[in-house]
């Protein structure tokens, strides 16, 4: 071998080994920057929530919100059925036995009645009679615009029109709040200062509205019920507080689903309280944005029942219309598919003579209630169910729940698919495969969820206003932190553009 052919077999070796150390070295501090990476990115362990705003309402949201976190996909025991379910049970600390019940009853929503803690501040305005109780041909005798709670409440008509009346029992518990007396469930109360609130309360009665005054009478080239939205839209937007917040802070309720529907493109910043997303873009409403919230059932309440497996007779029942539009076509599907089947009741039925009393009986005396979406994906025969402790049956593929991040429907209802409830014997498979334990324990289930959802005045601990109110405490640390993004850069604005308020469109605020 000549010279300088090992000089070039030397240089050779020499650059094999330089390129492996440099691999080692590059691969050891690669390895390092991606553990100092995902450490810096970790979740913090400590937070003084002493520090923050509202500290016990954050305090109350964060704890449900770390439970939430803990929940997983489960693989349903038969079926289609289990859909979420909680690893975890949560215990707050109470000063008292009795706190630490209610608590428990409340599926681990601490509503503090006890202490008397306030967790929701609202500022309510002072809307004129003809948007709320003027509906209800309520006339002020004084210069208030709020009838006298001590001494007649004006009623609220009742058959179809009671289910979408969520607004009218929450407003009639702030009104409650500033009683001498007010009712001990308070988890949100009335304050007078806007700057103290957590939330603003729009009241104004937009189911109601849509319900008796959607149709344009003669000489009118507007119904009733779009002046009003008309109307409504001008007086909030001109009020100081919208203006500050460009609405991200108020609350409106807009229950039924054709309700505020010329006036929910103006006031989308806000948060709306729905049965369901049906008839919304998800840009203008959604489940991170907005709280769903329960019908009032209409059939009377099973009050102490003592029924069993074997004394429903009726395996599974279905009475309501047949024929609906949109999602709606399942139910006629489910009627031809479902005709002739034993112990099945599925006819078409309304509220007109003794409709409702037929449902009640048919209710229950069932195992099983279908709950079938409808013109749009919830209904009230979910909430009818749960009145009756008649397991539900839920076929709505695109159902959004109220409070389903505290409590888990799979414990009392049996979710399935609307492509295999077309199968042909799958329903009736389904239902007849759950036995008499199973169902006892969604029953027993069913008896201690139902004050969830029962509308009253006064308010009592756990029902469906004290719900829908911490639903929406649960709502504001996100709409608060949103306000506060959107203030960053307010000095800067302010100087360029003379203090204009610039409001971002639906698509990229939420």
């Amino acid at each position: 071998m000549t010279m300088a052919e090992r000089n070039v077999s030397s240089l050779a070796v020499i650059a094999r080994k330089s390129l492996f150390v440099l691999f080692i070295v590059t691969s050891t501090l690669f390895i390092f920057s991606w553990f100092f990476v995902l450490r810096s990115t970790g979740m913090p362990r400590f937070i003084d929530h002493k520090l923050l705003p509202n500290s016990k309402l954050n305090a109350v949201i964060g704890s449900r919100s770390s439970g939430s976190e803990n929940q997983k996909d489960v693989e349903p025991s038969i079926g289609n059925r289990a859909i979420l379910v909680d690893n975890e049970e949560e215990e707050t600390p109470s000063s008292s036995s009795q706190e630490k019940e209610a608590s428990q009853a409340n599926n681990g929503v601490k509503c503090n009645t006890n202490e008397k803690v306030v967790l929701l501040k609202v500022f309510m305005y002072d809307l004129p009679p003809e948007f709320h109780f003027g509906l209800l041909n309520w006339k002020p005798e004084s210069s208030s615009v709020w009838p006298d709670l001590q001494t007649k409440i004006p009623a609220y008509p009742g058959a179809l029109n009671l289910q979408h009346s969520i607004e009218y029992w929450l407003t009639l518990d702030l009104l409650a709040s500033e009683l001498p007396n007010p009712p001990n469930a308070r988890t949100a109360i009335r304050v007078r200062n806007a700057s103290e609130a957590d939330i603003i309360f729009i009241p104004f009665f937009s189911s109601l509205s849509y319900n008796r005054f959607s149709k344009i009478n003669p000489h009118e080239k507007k119904s009733k019920n779009k002046v009003l939205q008309d109307n409504l839209v001008k007086y909030v937007t001109a009020q100081r507080e919208w203006k500050r917040s460009g609405g991200r802070d108020h609350l409106i309720v807009a229950h039924h689903p054709n309700s505020l529907l010329d006036a929910r493109m103006k006031l989308w910043p806000a948060t709306f309280i729905l049965s369901d997303f049906g008839r919304y873009p998800p840009n203008l409403a959604n489940v991170e944005k907005d709280v769903i919230a329960p019908y009032k059932h209409v059939i009377k309440s099973y009050v102490n029942d003592s029924s069993t497996f074997d004394s429903r007779p009726t395996l599974l029942y279905f009475q309501g219309a047949i024929y609906r539009k949109d999602g709606g076509f399942v139910r006629q599907e489910l009627f031809y598919l479902l005709q002739g089947e034993k112990d099945v009741h599925f006819t078409f039925g309304s509220v007109k003579k003794d409709g409702v009393s037929k449902a009640s009986q048919g209710m229950h005396t069932s195992k099983f209630c279908l709950n079938i979406a409808g013109d749009t994906p919830s209904s009230n025969r979910l909430f009818d169910a749960i009145a009756s402790h008649c397991v539900p049956v839920i076929i709505s593929d695109e159902i959004e729940l109220p409070y389903e991040d505290v409590l888990d429907y799979s414990e009392f209802c049996i979710f399935v698919r609307t492509r295999d409830a077309l199968k042909k014997n799958f329903l009736v498979n389904l239902t007849r495969s759950i036995g008499r334990d199973e169902w006892t324990r969604m029953w027993k289930r069913l008896q201690e969820v139902q004050k969830f959802y029962e509308f009253q005045f006064p308010s009592k601990e756990g029902d469906a206003v004290q719900m829908i109110w911490q639903a929406v405490a649960r709502r504001v640390p996100a709409i608060r932190m949103k306000l506060h993004k959107s203030r960053r850069f307010s000095h800067s604005i302010s100087r360029e553009g003379k203090g204009v308020s610039r409001i971002p469109s639906p698509s990229n605020f939420w």
